[in-house]
């Protein structure tokens, strides 16, 4: 069987999928990462892990389950929790968001910012990019921490390589002043300069962690498209521990289809997906 195939020729999967092998993934991704799978993400769920069974030589996906359960693999742990995260993102995604951090940061000293879903690095290098344009200069007073429970979309992202399809969007001022192109065997490929990597720390960390470790002083949180994967109560519980870790005039980005002002009380709307601390918050 060629690698990838998922049906046999009489149209039958390659693995047996019963709705409690469904169930019991979404109990186990739940519980690791606090992420709630809809009940209709059945073929997804198996497209990605099967691939999983064939690296690890099992037959079915209820074998499969029952190691993952019993021998507690940490390396399979985070190979079935990366199978299962969803990074689609792009260089400026929603991009009305940069004008209000540029403006937000311009007159600081020294600006923290918190890219909590940072996938593959579109987010946190445009957050780099816009951060050098308000202040003028490739090395501005900013830290940024880009975190991702994926390891493997965090590998890309520290890497910074990209195929040139990815960055084409971006105003050729951009291209010329953030990127380097590749040549003779990176030709289509641009790597991000040192200086902006410079600016951005990329680290593991699952948002249902008890201790998260990080700083408690951001200007900025981008917490854009990963709560929609995430139940209320979840929801809620992740806005209020970020609350005391934001400066009182901090901003929260949030993505297009997410709503916190019927979550918690932590936050109020400032502008159009972007959130501040509520004035009556100790």
């Amino acid at each position: 069987m060629k690698p990838g195939r998922q049906t046999r020729p009489d149209g039958l999967k390659e693995f047996d999928f019963t709705p409690r092998d469904f169930e019991r993934v979404r109990a186990l991704i739940y519980r690791r990462a606090g992420i709630a799978l809809a009940a209709g993400k059945q073929e997804m769920v198996y497209s990605r892990l099967a691939r999983r069974l064939r690296a690890v030589g099992m037959n079915s996906f209820e074998g499969y389950l029952d190691a993952l359960e019993r021998n507690g693999d940490d390396a399979e742990w985070e190979a079935f929790t990366n199978s299962l995260t969803t990074n689609l993102t792009s260089f400026f995604r929603e991009e009305h968001h940069f004008p209000v951090l540029a403006d937000h940061v311009r007159q600081r000293d020294a600006v923290q910012i918190w890219c909590c879903a940072s996938s593959t690095g579109e987010e946190p290098y445009s957050i780099a990019m816009t951060l050098c344009e308000a202040f003028g200069t490739l090395t501005p007073p900013a830290q940024i921490l880009a975190t991702d429970i994926d390891t493997n979309v965090l590998a890309t992202a520290e890497a910074g390589v990209y195929p040139m399809e990815r960055v084409e969007r971006l105003s050729p001022e951009r291209l010329k002043r953030f990127f380097l192109k590749g040549t003779g065997a990176k030709e289509g490929l641009v790597r991000v300069r040192p200086e902006l990597r410079k600016l951005i720390t990329f680290r593991q960390l699952n948002l249902l962690d008890a201790s998260w470790q990080v700083s408690s002083a951001f200007d900025v949180i981008f917490c854009r498209n990963v709560m929609i994967y995430f139940d209320k109560p979840t929801q809620g519980r992740i806005l209020e521990r970020f609350a005391p870790l934001m400066k009182s005039d901090g901003l929260l980005f949030a993505g297009h289809s997410e709503n916190f002002l019927y979550v918690t009380n932590a936050f109020k709307l400032r502008a159009k997906t972007v959130y501040q601390l509520a004035a009556n918050r100790p």
